[in-house]
């Protein structure tokens, strides 16, 4: 019996980054022995057991051969005569195809090293294209390593997976897991670049793909295709280390403009209403979590308005704080405004331009809170409550706009 450390532990200590998890693989036991050991059986699909003290991950060495569609469809073999290279050659890519022995000595029967040292995502063998998800692993492998390309052997393998119809059998929520790992990634933009590459983000996700190529007016959006300027609003969003939600509100708030018809180009009158449609089928089909789901449809339905929010008039702007939740939900309104800063500064230019409209809200949020809502509602009809206290806030930011301005 031998223990190896394999995969991301190896590849992080490779490229010198701190390594958090570390996944070993053990040749020449059987499950039983691992028990008489002390190790707790934890695996579902194939034996894997958790160590008695560290309580890490310890799997057995095994080889896998399709025996269906999707990433559920194999047909494990784990047994002693398994060897660490049979179980290293079923992984994704070289670079994570790399073992260390317990006396710290690196096994790279894949040329792992060498890839790591050229920056290059490649896979370990043709057994890749048995599993749909490695392509989402790669698109997300490039957002978090981004001096790294994917192999054009690669690329092609994984554009042959695509044409076959094998992403197609890809679960809902394991695409949504892949995607918002890589969202949180430090440069988001490149998964859906890598996604695009070989014709995936077609298929797993239409309504972004078709953005690309799409112009919008240079005088508002130097980078002219929308395509372009989601993927700087998501990078810009990943660079102001924002949460989950902001990056998906900021990936998906322009959806509506990929249906605009091309004879009104580069103009989007009602692309919101259109976004918000999009954003919910979208969530449907890929069960985005609701907190994801929420803000995504409220940036997506009323970014425009917020950009204009020095232009409205006071009882437009309770409106829209009504609308986005604002008054119960302070926090879920500061993630509404920090998505819509990322759509203003994901434009060349716009990075440092001074942005008043996300300040004037949270003011005129200020002065609607400061009504007594209680004492309004307890001087009318009930059936007038709503209205009364509509007119109280509208009143109150009205009196907030006509204050003269601090010397």
């Amino acid at each position: 019996m031998k223990t190896y450390i394999v995969g991301g532990a190896v590849r992080d200590r490779l490229l010198g980054l701190p390594v958090a998890d570390r996944d070993h693989v053990v040749v020449g036991a059987t499950p039983a022995e691992m028990v008489a050991l002390g190790y707790q059986p934890v695996g579902k699909d194939f034996p894997v057991f958790l160590h008695p003290h560290s309580h890490e991950e310890y799997a057995l060495a095994r080889t896998e051969r399709k025996s269906g569609h999707g990433y559920k469809g194999f047909t494990v073999y784990a047994a002693p005569e398994v060897t660490l290279e049979e179980d290293l050659r079923r992984r994704d890519l070289t670079i994570n195809a790399m073992a260390e022995d317990e006396a710290g000595t690196l096994v790279d029967p894949y040329g792992g090293q060498c890839d790591l040292a050229a920056r290059v995502f490649r896979h370990v063998s043709e057994a890749f294209a048995e599993d749909p998800v490695r392509i989402l692993r790669v698109a997300r492998f490039a957002a978090r390593f981004t001096e790294f390309s994917v192999a054009a052997e690669t690329n092609a393998l994984m554009r042959q997976m695509v044409d076959n119809g094998e992403v197609d059998a890809l679960v809902p929520e394991r695409v949504w897991q892949e995607v918002a790992r890589g969202l949180m990634e430090s440069q988001p933009s490149r998964l859906f670049q890598v996604l695009r590459d070989c014709g995936a983000l077609a298929r797993l996700f239409p309504e972004i793909d078709r953005l690309f190529g799409v112009p919008q007016p240079p005088e508002h959006h130097p980078e002219v295709d929308t395509g372009v300027h989601v993927m700087r609003v998501i990078d810009w969003a990943a660079r102001q280390g924002l949460s989950l939600p902001v990056r998906f509100a900021a990936l998906t708030h322009d959806l509506g403009k990929g249906v605009t018809p091309p004879e009104l180009w580069p103009k989007h009158h009602g692309h919101e209403a259109k976004s918000v449609e999009l954003v919910r089928a979208l969530c449907e089909r890929i069960r985005v979590p609701a907190d994801c789901r929420d803000l995504a449809v409220a940036v997506a339905r009323d970014h425009g308005n917020a950009h204009r929010a020095l232009e409205l008039r006071p009882g437009t702007l309770v409106e829209l704080l009504e609308r986005v939740d604002a008054f119960r939900r302070p926090e879920r309104f500061e993630e509404f405004l920090l998505a819509c800063e990322c759509d203003f500064r994901g434009r060349p230019g716009y990075e440092n331009k001074s942005f008043p409209a996300p300040d004037h809200l949270r003011q005129a949020l200020h002065a609607a809170q400061a009504i007594d809502a209680a004492a309004v509602a307890r001087s009318v009809e009930p059936a007038r409550i709503r209205d009364a206290i509509f007119q109280a806030r509208a009143a109150a930011v009205t009196a907030w706009r006509d204050q003269p301005p601090a010397p």
